[in-house]
């Protein structure tokens, strides 16, 4: 599977045209609304937050963000309605795959789905402490590292990362977390000198005004073998140019890295259509209001749309993005793929039901079932 962070020029100018056309009283969202994000002062929380405001100042809606230390802690009040929508990471891939901490009974693959999606100037990376004096992957051997549990995507990512360097979990000393701030703050804390964010994160800002600094190495795209290391572990990176970040990482000194769209906001396929179709649309139109209030925000304009990824957009947003004129045939194509692809995961997942077991036992019988579920309708199963 090879997944693109660029769209049609000639689309989206279209679409900029026709979304500015949009009015307010176009869009009908609920007096309060609830998303959840990462911790409080990341990257991912904080454009949460602009978004709310932007849209309580046009539509009068109050949404509230609720910061999740991990993937499953964002993931539930998803599930259990206390949230209609998530601003999340990787972590979406592999609930929709059912992989990783969502290959238990109580999880399983999630039908979740996209709405849009940001990428700014930004890159996905390592960063190490200046003062380590560690300057590319490879030099992390033998160091310590931090990861978070219950969070496949910063794990799983991290794994990746090491791999462009030549190096698994097993060449480093992997230091676990219990959430996103507190594995930054062991960093500056000096319990690690390794973490993965972006390299705009509020920690990583933080940790730049310390003595130990911040250094994101760089995962140049020349780097071919790197690169096939990297995407045999997380198959959604591509490669990126950043220009907004900290450390080494500004206009003058771009970074040669990774990237994913992020965030990607998110929802579950059964939620009201209605809804989906104007939160979208009420993001989309209110662009102008909320892209300079952070460096990051730019990253949520149409043109800098991910409309081909690892995870299908719910036909709701399908319905906007259509009507603007950025949705392809092609994009079609792709997303009903995708959406097929969710059915026989689902399909799959149901005939675990009546099998007595449990822990690890169930976790290989789970992977082998999805794994022939997908290999029987001629798709990849990517995670075996």
């Amino acid at each position: 599977m090879a997944f693109s962070l660029k769209m049609c020029a000639a689309a989206a100018v279209a679409a900029l045209t026709l979304s500015s056309t949009t009015h307010a009283a176009d869009v009908k969202l609920p007096s309060i609304l609830a998303w959840s994000a990462y911790n409080t002062g990341t990257n991912g929380y904080n454009q949460a937050v602009v978004i709310g405001k932007a849209l309580k100042d046009a539509y009068g809606v109050n949404i509230r963000v609720i910061p999740g230390k991990n993937d499953i802690s964002r993931m539930s009040p998803l599930r259990t309605d206390k949230v209609q929508f998530i601003a999340n990471g990787a972590g979406t891939f592999y609930a929709s795959e059912g992989v990783y901490n969502f290959a238990v009974p109580s999880w399983g693959p999630q039908k979740v789905q996209l709405l849009m999606s940001a990428t700014a100037d930004i890159n996905v990376s390592l960063a190490v402490t200046r003062d380590s004096g560690v300057k590319t992957m490879a030099g992390l051997k033998g160091k310590k590292v931090g990861i978070v549990r219950g969070s496949p995507a910063l794990t799983i990512g991290t794994k990746a990362l090491l791999a462009f360097g030549n190096l698994t979990f097993d060449d480093v000393d992997i230091v676990e977390f219990g959430g996103y701030g507190a594995m930054w703050k062991g960093m500056a804390g000096g319990q690690i000198i390794a973490a993965l964010g972006t390299t705009a994160t509020g920690p990583a800002k933080k940790l730049e005004a310390t003595p130990h600094g911040v250094f994101w190495p760089p995962i140049p795209a020349a780097d071919k073998e790197g690169w096939k290391r990297l995407l045999a572990v997380a198959p959604y990176f591509v490669p990126h140019v950043a220009t907004l970040g900290t450390g080494n990482v500004d206009k003058d000194h771009p970074h040669d890295g990774a990237a994913y769209p992020f965030p990607i906001l998110i929802t579950r396929a059964d939620q009201d259509p209605d809804l989906v179709y104007s939160m979208v649309k009420a993001i989309n139109s209110q662009y102008d209001s909320y892209k300079n209030s952070s460096p990051s925000m730019p990253g949520w304009s149409t043109k800098n749309q991910t409309f081909e990824w690892a995870v299908p957009y719910h036909p709701a947003a399908v319905k906007y993005w259509t009507e603007i004129g950025v949705w392809t045939d092609e994009m079609e194509v792709h997303n009903l793929k995708l959406l097929k692809r969710q059915d026989i995961l689902a399909e799959a997942w149901a005939t675990m039901k009546d099998r007595n077991l449990d822990g690890d036992a169930f976790k290989a019988e789970w992977m082998k079932t999805r794994a022939a579920a997908l290999e029987a309708a001629g798709m990849d199963p990517i995670f075996k």
